[in-house]
């Protein structure tokens, strides 16, 4: 096992792992707390868009996703102000619609996208060295943000209208926490696909919340979680031959069955 530490794909693969694993906690911990868990259900799946925009522009697919779901994500966070639209609404409509341009973006591009199946699932042992410093740029960029507006983003998260009482840009802070919400969903495509991003992001911060008291302590403790989450499910992908993103969702879930199973016992005591 230990020679395989010798191969770049997989130190790659654990240093990407990690980096998506700081985003995840951080902005996981206010997905779950505001409870937004469908509103980046939405923002995730709409990602597929600028996956096929990508391929029918020919430049990097990554970088389609991050401009079309940062503007699905600004585009949600704006029609459900200014339209006052029911929010589930908007997020099946920009959901559908985001799956549908991808699909037909990828039909229109001449010749055949041979890594799709990786952006739907993920494939963490195939991380290129490049995409390990636009992830560590990504996570650099939303922990400044948050260390930036973490009274604003505070208030916004548990109490809107005490914000407002405050007279705190609700609007502007918000958006802005969609718009990190849309750049933590980018970096998690390639860890674990479009498809089981939601899992990811929000199951560290499920069981962190469980267990913390403050946002802070679980805003690390989510980190650690998903650091050790997505370590085990690569090392036992790769031993195992199965597919890692698969691997990490399934060990990530089991732990979050254990934790509730855990509390409930708590409880009855």
């Amino acid at each position: 096992m230990i020679e395989v530490f010798a191969y770049d794909f997989f130190r790659n693969a654990l240093a990407a792992g990690l980096l998506a694993s700081v985003a995840c906690g951080i902005i996981g911990t206010y997905v779950v707390v505001k409870r937004m868990v469908a509103l980046a259900g939405g923002i995730s799946h709409t990602a597929f868009g600028g996956i096929g925009l990508g391929y029918f522009l020919g430049i990097d697919p990554i970088i389609g996703a991050t401009g079309f779901t940062v503007a699905s994500a600004l585009g949600m966070g704006e029609l459900s102000f200014s339209r006052k639209h029911n929010l589930d609404t908007l997020i099946g409509a920009f959901w559908a619609a985001g799956m549908a341009l991808g699909i037909l973006f990828v039909f229109l591009t001449p010749g055949f996208a041979p890594d799709l199946f990786g952006y739907l699932f993920g494939n963490i042992l195939l991380v290129p060295r490049e995409a390990i410093l636009s992830m560590a740029v990504l996570d650099l960029l939303i922990v400044g943000a948050v260390l930036l507006l973490y009274n604003e983003f505070f208030a916004v998260t548990f109490d809107e209208e005490y914000a407002r009482v405050m007279n705190l840009p609700v609007r502007a802070i918000t958006l802005a926490l969609l718009v990190l919400v849309a750049l933590t969903v980018v970096m998690l495509i390639q860890v674990v696909g479009i498809i089981l991003v939601i899992a990811l992001l929000t199951l560290p911060a499920a069981i962190a919340r469980e267990f913390s008291r403050s946002l802070p302590r679980m805003m690390v403790f989510s980190v650690l979680l998903g650091a050790v989450f997505t370590t085990v499910g690569i090392v036992l992908s790769y031993l195992l031959d199965v597919p890692s993103g698969a691997t990490v969702i399934l060990i990530s879930t089991a732990a979050y069955g254990a934790a509730m199973g855990l509390r409930g016992l708590a409880s009855r005591g």
